[in-house]
């Protein structure tokens, strides 16, 4: 056989497996029918995410909890930060903060916390205050002064949207499994973070101080939501990721910002201040010293 009909055969292997992934568009006689699959097929494709295994405590040899920076500005970040256009574009793409949103709205995803602690949650009444600013003008505050109904066009409004959305934080676990013999990583949680509404439009705030944790969501209960909303496969349109794999596959960038230590969990701008170089160098060191604990575990 020539390389000519591997070709062949390879592309005619793929072939059920790509049409499957369009949700039935070859088959749709209008475009409402897009998306749209039959109880059949629901039941021939078995989606749903692959579940944990159970990890007994007693079989953890030695773990190490970690948070992590994701920054959007980066290429291999876009997929979490693009679409932001909900207009022209189909409602089966949705950037990771419209997803979030979405779910809380409707009550969906209820696992969303304060903080990276999970001990306080909130609700979509809760970050109402958080994620929308309305303000009103000095002519409208003259209006009321004077005795008069205030206008609408002197109120000004501001909601935070999907391009806002600068940075997710992240929090992990590392942890050697020694039933399994190898090191893991299970994600524990994800935030997004933007500037803070009510200092967004004030160009003398320093961005970075600015910058706030809209809402913490404990990830393992937001696997079904993430694994029904799909990424963009810029390699094969055809074949879309869900984040549910883009995240537990780790497929992004991320820089470590902090690690579970003895003093109060402290970041590492904490202990290394106004020096960038420094704290990207301890954050490898981190990395490095995490990496090399598995080697360690088989060194004699």
């Amino acid at each position: 056989m020539n390389w000519k009909s591997l070709i062949v055969v390879g592309a005619v292997a793929m072939m059920p497996l790509s049409m499957a992934a369009q949700a039935n568009i070859l088959n749709a006689k209008k475009p409402e029918d897009i998306g749209k699959k039959t109880a059949e097929q629901i039941a021939e494709d078995n989606d749903a995410p692959l579940p944990y295994g159970y990890v007994d405590d007693r079989d953890i040899l030695w773990s190490k909890t970690v948070w992590e920076v994701i920054d959007l500005d980066e290429r291999v970040n876009f997929p979490m930060y693009y679409p932001l256009d909900t207009i022209d574009i189909g409602a089966d793409r949705r950037s990771l903060y419209d997803v979030f949103l979405k779910n809380i709205k409707n009550g969906k995803l209820k696992d969303v916390y304060v903080d990276s602690y999970f001990t306080e949650k909130r609700n979509f009444g809760d970050l109402a205050a958080t994620l929308k600013k309305v303000d009103t003008t000095d002519l409208g505050y003259e209006q009321i002064n004077a005795g008069e109904e205030l206008s609408p066009e002197y109120i000004n409004q501001r909601e935070l949207t999907a391009a806002d959305i600068e940075e997710y934080r992240i929090k992990g676990i590392w942890y050697f499994d020694k039933r399994q013999g190898e090191l893991k990583y299970r994600l524990l949680g994800i935030a997004p973070v933007a500037p803070d509404v009510n200092f967004i439009d004030d160009e003398s705030m320093d961005p970075a101080d600015a910058k706030v944790e809209l809402f913490w969501v404990w990830f393992p209960s937001a696997r079904e939501i993430l694994h029904d909303a799909k990424v963009f496969n810029q390699r094969n349109s055809a074949q879309p990721l869900s984040f549910d794999m883009l995240l537990n596959a780790r497929r992004f960038n991320a820089i470590i910002y902090k690690e579970d230590n003895v003093h109060g969990d402290r970041e590492i701008r904490d202990y290394i201040a106004d020096n960038a170089l420094f704290q990207l160098l301890e954050a490898d060191r981190i990395k490095e010293a995490i990496r090399d604990r598995e080697q360690d575990m088989w060194a004699y």
